[in-house]
């Protein structure tokens, strides 16, 4: 992804936000037979600060994407969405698109059979916790026997990125008047009608009002 200064996305606590409340990644590597991309559930890493993550793929996954011996890269998308020009009101402009974006890039640490059963219980509660009566992974029906079995059928990782690029294009190039009308027309119903992204919107008009960004 190319980095542009003025969408730079610099503050790791809002990189992470990001990750957490985005966390189905596209995960790619270069090997002998070109390009692949896979898709998981990524977790960042509970006993770290930073931008570490966790996850895991499923065999052959591993061999396919070299898992710990090439570089990956993560990527994950925050919300995003059409922006029409005529929401910049009677000025000459084109359409655009508005997104934020995580790329991740390192080669990722094999987790051993034991971490990788943990990693996957997080995952488990993460987003079955949600559910009125939740099916945690160690909960019957299930028994060891078959949760061991599944967990046998993955390869846990855990990257530590040598190289991080996010971006947050969210009309920061635009008088911040404009910006409001966006933001109003993403939040009013219409074919483009995209809460989310105003939500997202708002909170960097709010960040760079208060320089915090």
């Amino acid at each position: 992804m190319r980095q542009n200064p003025s969408f730079t996305l610099a503050d790791v606590d809002e990189i992470r936000r990001v990750i957490d409340a985005h966390p189905w990644a596209t995960i790619m590597s270069a090997g002998e037979g070109g390009l692949v991309a896979s898709h998981y559930a990524v977790l960042l890493d509970e006993g770290r600060d930073d931008l570490t993550i966790v996850g895991h793929v499923g065999r052959p996954d591993d061999l396919i994407h070299g898992m710990g011996e090439r570089e990956l890269l993560v990527v994950f998308q925050g919300p995003h969405g059409y922006v029409s020009p005529g929401w910049y009101g009677d000025v000459p402009a084109v359409p655009t698109w508005n997104y934020t974006a995580v790329h991740l890039e390192g080669v990722p640490e094999i987790l051993d059979a034991e971490e990788n059963l943990r990693v996957l219980d997080r995952l488990v509660a993460r987003f079955e916790s949600r559910m009125p009566d939740p099916r945690l992974m160690w909960e019957r029906p299930n028994d060891a026997a078959f949760v061991e079995r599944l967990a046998a059928g993955t390869v846990g990782f855990r990257l530590v990125p040598t190289r991080v690029v996010a971006k947050r294009k969210l009309s920061q190039n635009k008088p911040p008047e404009t910006i409001e009308t966006v933001i109003a027309a993403l939040d009013a119903e219409g074919p483009y009608s995209n809460p989310a992204l105003a939500a997202e919107m708002r909170r960097a008009q709010d960040a760079r009002r208060g320089g915090a960004q």
